[in-house]
């Protein structure tokens, strides 16, 4: 089965992000699409020829998390982008952050902190599907810390790609323009259902 790029086109035109950098960032995110089927295929050629114990095999192991990750975290950050009403503090999410976090206000100070972290990564918002609370956590690579048996319910992009031909170094002013730009009904259909809460 090969993963084809999803069609984003419905964000051009959204405030704050310029049509160069979009395409640039979902020309990025199509260059993971198509390593992740790439590896795919010579993961499998190589265990069909008997290669597994190859150090190509390996390293080709170690380098789909890589590619893969970057597809699926892109899928989620285009994904939670997109909208323009305010969420509804008295919906699903809205109770489940001031649950976690004592406010819907703490965890959006909490989460606009872990997106100004110095460095490359993500700031993503987990739910733990085992206790059903809601994390925020930083995220370097695509392919570390992400916690265990836990699901991505928010992701934010803080790459250089996904902000600097826009804003140069002024991360604070991407993070901003992420927050505005929220797709709420997104974010809250990816809480977990059958999480006992």
């Amino acid at each position: 089965m090969a993963y084809m790029a999803k069609d984003y086109a419905r964000l051009s035109g959204m405030a704050g992000f310029s049509e160069v950098l979009l395409k640039n960032h979902l020309t990025l995110y199509q260059g993971y699409v198509t390593n992740s089927n790439k590896v795919l295929d010579l993961l499998d050629q190589m265990l069909k020829e008997g290669k597994t114990a190859n150090p190509e095999f390996a390293e080709l192991k170690r380098r789909l998390g890589w590619e893969f990750n970057g597809m699926r975290l892109h899928e989620y950050y285009f994904e939670n982008l997109g909208g323009n009403e305010p969420l509804n503090m008295n919906g699903r999410l809205g109770k489940k952050l001031a649950e976690s976090f004592g406010s819907v206000d703490a965890w959006e100070k909490d989460f606009r902190a872990v997106g100004a972290i110095r460095g490359i990564g993500w700031a993503v918002l987990y739910q733990d599907n085992v206790s059903g609370s809601l994390i925020n956590c930083w995220i370097n690579e695509h392919d570390e810390g992400h916690p265990a048996g836990c699901m991505p319910i928010l992701v934010m992009d803080v790459f250089e790609h996904a902000f600097m031909l826009d804003y140069g170094l002024k991360r604070a002013d991407y993070i901003e323009n992420f927050f505005k730009n929220i797709d709420w009904r997104a974010v809250d259909g990816r809480l977990n259902k059958r999480v006992q809460e």
